[in-house]
């Protein structure tokens, strides 16, 4: 029986990850005390892996805020890419079976529908700090580096932006751009078939290639809402954004044997979420 521990159990992945595998152990950023996970420190992860003693390692750990990242470099980098450096080492010497969810951002966005044979290069620090975690998971062969896109669920993301907004009569800008939105339990799943099928590589599990202005009006149709307050506009941010980040997903499709990427099949379970939350 597989012993299977989560890293960065309480983010929206890693908790659809958790329904998925209740009896499986899990780790934290924050508010779990001896459960937290202390990714700035090196005894911390090594000891806490050793107790747990996983045969199956699945890290979703991430600071994933674009612009934080480009303030606090050194933060970003300590999480999202050394602290890889320490799982991968520990990993490769116990022999465990290593998944990492990495980002479309790694790509600059000057083209579209990127494969897992694309060469990276980011145009941010939150692209370039995933990076270098990617480049350290998958030195290690018993490794499955999942490359998603515009992750969204019941906590902050774009759709959840645009459904309050929209719900509470307000305008909304949307910056140009096209990426592969995906919800969080269609990529959990997806990801789970993969491990089942004991998976290596590079895989991209993601959405649909949509423009970021035509899924804010998918998604106030879907909840009966005014359309007419949505606007196209160059939104200043303080880090720069890949203009189409978009993923092939055709591997992906050729190796799971369920819709994982329809915008209605992502929407309907969003849907859900929003009903079951009210």
């Amino acid at each position: 029986m597989n012993n299977i521990l989560i890293i960065g159990a309480d983010g929206q992945l890693g908790k659809e990850l958790s329904k998925l595998y209740p009896e499986s152990k899990k780790l934290y950023h924050k508010d779990h005390g001896e459960l937290n996970l202390n990714l700035f420190n090196e005894d911390d992860i090594i000891n806490k892996l050793s107790k747990i003693n996983p045969n199956i390692i699945i890290n979703t750990a991430s600071l994933t805020n674009v612009d934080k990242c480009e303030k606090e470099k050194e933060y970003a980098y300590k999480v999202n890419g050394y602290s890889l450096k320490i799982i991968t080492e520990y990993a490769r010497s116990k022999n465990i079976y290593l998944i990492h969810i990495s980002t479309d951002y790694v790509f600059n966005g000057n083209s579209s529908y990127y494969s897992e044979e694309s060469i990276p290069d980011p145009i941010n620090y939150y692209g370039f700090s995933k990076l270098i975690g990617d480049i350290y998971i998958n030195s290690y062969n018993k490794s499955l580096i999942v490359r998603t896109s515009g992750v969204y669920g019941y906590k902050n993301n774009f759709p959840l932006f645009v459904y309050n907004s929209l719900k509470d009569n307000k305008n909304i800008n949307i910056i140009k751009g096209y990426y592969s939105p995906i919800h969080a339990y269609n990529l959990a799943l997806a990801i789970q078939k993969l491990i089942d099928n004991n998976i290596y590589g590079i895989i991209n599990i993601a959405g649909i290639r949509i423009s970021r202005i035509n899924f804010a009006n998918k998604i106030a149709d879907f909840f009966n809402l005014n359309k007419e307050l949505i606007n196209e506009n160059e939104v200043k941010m303080y880090a720069k954004r890949p203009y189409d980040s978009s993923l092939n997903i055709d591997k992906a499709k050729s190796l799971i044997n369920f819709d994982f990427y329809s915008l209605n099949s992502n929407l309907d379970i969003f849907k859900k979420e929003i009903e079951y939350l009210k």
